[in-house]
């Protein structure tokens, strides 16, 4: 689920039943969103000032822009893995400060590190989501991100480094969103212009927020061994070889990454997992 930052995620939940809730920042104000049923047919239900907002937006989130028609396997492993999910739709959200913001949570840390930090802060300084949404949570809008105390993003595990992106990135506001209107290589263009955001944190937004088919994630510390053990069995790779490797699916490399990580198995590991900085407590 790309939307969902974690199992403690406070803004995306799962319920037994299998109901699927979202808390969302959207342009209109805070929203809560419920989805039930089933891939036939889809009941959804939204509470709040962004809930007009959230159903309008609705196909596109369940992948109603994507056209997977245009997507060929060109690799027998690949084409297994869309054979066995042959209803794989890319999102687009529409958000891009919403994708954008947790991207930035993870750079550089491990992913537990970064959920962590995106549920501390948004148990601390996000608003209760509308509706019967028990104990999620919308994140802050862009004051309220800025109002965020340094102490508390050093209790939340968030360097110096990343917080000061986080707040360059609320300052353009409003302005960040307005890049779903482009087209996302130019969007993409466009959010590296702030400082702290390269390649690897624009693609990780705009296959979130754009749906966009051919964000390949460059610069992850994983992603090109995965893709090269898939495709070659080839236990290390880099980014020149991974891109190299998709070259193929040009238009379509993120799908084709996804559809490698679905149904490849990771190379076996050798050297040490990234250690986890400790959680930082209160003295």
């Amino acid at each position: 689920m790309p939307l969902r930052r974690g199992p403690g995620d406070p803004a995306f939940r799962v319920d037994a039943d299998g109901t699927v809730w979202r808390a969302s920042r959207t342009l209109a104000g805070a929203g809560t969103l419920r989805l039930r049923g089933s891939a036939a047919a889809i009941e959804a239900e939204a509470w709040g000032p962004g809930a007009e907002w959230l159903l309008d937006a609705l196909p596109a989130l369940l992948g109603g822009d994507d056209d997977p028609a245009a997507f060929t396997p060109r690799h027998r492993i690949v084409h297994a893995a869309h054979r066995r999910n042959p209803g794989l739709r890319l999102t687009k959200t529409g958000l891009v400060l919403e994708a954008l913001i947790p991207s930035v949570l993870e750079q550089k840390v491990t992913t537990t590190e970064a959920y962590r930090a995106w549920r501390l802060l948004l148990l601390q300084h996000g608003e209760p989501a509308p509706g019967p949404a028990d104990r999620m949570r919308v994140m802050p809008d862009a004051r309220g991100w800025a109002r965020i105390p340094s102490w508390d993003w050093h209790c939340a595990g968030v360097d110096d480094k990343r917080a000061s992106t986080v707040m360059r990135a609320v300052r353009l506001g409003g302005r960040l969103d307005t890049l779903v209107s482009l087209p996302a290589q130019e969007a993409g263009v466009r959010l590296q212009s702030v400082t702290g955001i390269g390649p690897w944190t624009a693609a990780e937004t705009l296959q979130r927020s754009h749906g966009a088919a051919d964000a390949v994630t460059v610069g992850d510390l994983h992603l090109p061994h995965h893709i090269g053990y898939a495709l070659t069995g080839a236990r290390r790779s880099d980014d020149a070889t991974m891109l190299e490797l998709l070259a193929p699916y040009a238009g379509q490399r993120h799908r084709a990454a996804r559809l490698i990580l679905l149904g490849a198995p990771s190379p076996p590991r050798h050297n040490p997992r990234l250690a986890p900085n400790p959680p930082n407590r209160h003295s």
